[in-house]
This record gives C-alpha cells, sequence and structure tokens, in this order.
C-alpha cells in the first residue's frame, strides 16, 4: 500500500499519476471525469480514510470539470450552454443547497457510516450507468410548474449525493436533463458540467470548515500529480471514444463501480 503522507519518492509519484491517468481514461471513455472510479481507489491503495478522500476527490473532481467545459467546446460551444440558462437555474436550486447538506451530513458521519453510504451510493452510480447513459433523447417527461418542481428536487437530490462522494455527478445529471427537459444527449453533458462546477465549489466550501479539509494542505503534491494524471487521463479517453462498443463498456466500467463498492463496504 502507497503511504499517503510520503509522496516524495518518483515510485509513488508515478504510481499516483499513473492512477489518475487509468481513472480519468475510464472516465473519459463515458464522458465524465472518472471520479466514481478515484474515490475507492484513494480509499483502498492510496489508504486514506473514507471523508478525506471524499474531500480529495472532490478537488481532483473540481480541477477535471473546470478543464472538462473548454474540451468540449468543439462540440457544444459555450453560446449553446448558455441558451438554456433557465434550466441550469433550474438545476441550480436544488443542486447547491443539497451539495451543502450533503457535505455536512458526511463531516458528522463516523467513519464506519460513511463507508457504508459510500458503498451504497456507488451501487446506485453503476445501475444508472448502465440503465440510462445511451438514453435517446426525445420530449421531457414533465412540463411547467411541474418541470421547475421536479428539476429542484432532482437537482437537491444529485448535489446531495455528488457532495457525499466528490464527485461531479455527471451520471446523474445528464439523464435528468435529457429526460425531464428534453435536451439533447451531447448538450446535456455540457449542461451536466455547467451545474457541477458551481455545485462543487458550493461543497468545497462546505467540506473547508471541517478538520479534516487540511487532508488538502497536507497532500498538495499528490493533488497536483494525481489531478494532472486525471486530466490527461480524460483526453485520452476522449479519443478512445467509440472504439469500444458502450454494450460491453457500459457494463464492464459498471462492474468495476460494483467490485469497488464491496470492498468499500468492508473497509475498516
Amino acid at each position: 500500500m502507497i503511504d499517503p503522507t510520503s509522496k516524495d519518492s518518483l515510485n509513488d509519484r508515478l504510481a499516483v499519476f499513473l492512477g489518475g491517468v487509468a481513472i480519468g481514461t475510464l472516465g473519459g471513455l463515458i464522458g465524465l471525469g472518472g471520479a466514481e472510479f478515484r474515490l475507492p481507489l484513494l480509499i483502498g491503495p492510496f489508504g486514506f480514510a473514507a471523508l478525506e478522500a471524499v474531500i480529495l476527490n472532490k478537488a481532483m473532481s473540481l480541477v477535471v470539470v473546470v478543464f472538462a467545459l473548454p474540451f468540449r467546446t468543439g462540440t457544444v460551444p459555450f453560446d449553446q450552454i448558455a441558451a438554456h440558462w433557465e434550466i441550469i437555474v433550474n438545476l441550480l436550486a436544488g443542486s447547491i443547497a443539497g451539495a451543502w447538506l450533503g457535505a455536512g451530513w458526511a463531516t458528522r458521519l463516523k467513519s464506519e457510516a460513511l463507508y457504508k453510504v459510500i458503498a451504497v451510493l456507488l451501487l446506485i452510480i453503476a445501475a444508472v450507468l448502465v440503465s440510462s447513459h445511451d438514453i435517446v433523447t426525445g420530449s421531457s417527461l414533465v412540463t411547467g410548474t411541474t418541470q421547475i418542481i421536479a428539476g429542484v428536487i432532482v437537482g437537491l437530490a444529485i448535489g446531495f449525493v455528488a457532495s457525499l462522494l466528490g464527485v461531479a455527478g455527471g451520471e446523474l445529471l445528464i439523464p435528468t436533463f435529457v429526460l425531464v427537459f428534453g435536451a439533447d444527449i451531447k448538450l446535456a453533458g455540457s449542461l451536466a458540467l455547467a451545474v457541477s462546477l458551481p455545485t462543487m465549489i458550493v461543497g468545497f466550501a462546505r467540506y473547508s470548515r471541517d478538520q479534516s479539509f487540511i487532508v488538502i494542505r497536507n497532500n498538495r503534491m499528490f493533488l497536483l500529480v494525481m489531478g494532472v494524471g486525471s486530466i490527461l487521463g480524460v483526453f485520452i479517453g476522449g479519443q478512445l471514444l467509440g472504439l469500444i462498443p458502450s454494450a460491453v463498456l457500459l457494463p464492464s466500467l459498471a462492474l468495476v463501480i460494483v467490485i469497488s463498492a464491496l470492498k468499500v463496504w468492508r473497509h475498516s
């Protein structure tokens, strides 16, 4: 096991960098930042405690999302994203509150309970990954006032879950934009990033009030090395996108998450 408090050796830094590349590549293959895969890696091989792993994951997810938005401008320009500001605000109305509540709840949970919560949420992410990542764009399920209320409620839940796991929440946001608001799948990916960024900043700010936030300062080099690896991995994964059939890729990646969830559940 790599000691997370000592990242001075070249071998340790290489392992952290390669871990970031691998996780970023997995995320890039499905159009995400890979945080769902990174969290079990932080808890397992790198040996961080549950809350510390969530905070570090949140920090790296924030960096990846900042880079991911410009990466996607060739496919979805910023003006196209801005044209849908109403639904972005709609989801943000719930997700920002959910992020604050989720981070506050995580800081109050005992480590053993937080491991269990993380494991269950990872299983939910795996199920969503398989069932809704290839959803077909169509008309929205609800309209008018019902749509607005649904957006706030779903946003609240997504912000809560994303904050607890330290993830961007794209796997939950993308189906929401498609099903609730009838957005195109490519546009939904960029809209998800637009919602994720302020939501994660709020969750990050809430975590900064907890003493466990010192893990950021104590592991700055770890964050830098894995963050750079993750960004490179996301780029590589994006280039490989389409080479592996979704019918094979998505169940395989979901299985990785399920196995990781079981290991996190047994963690003590």
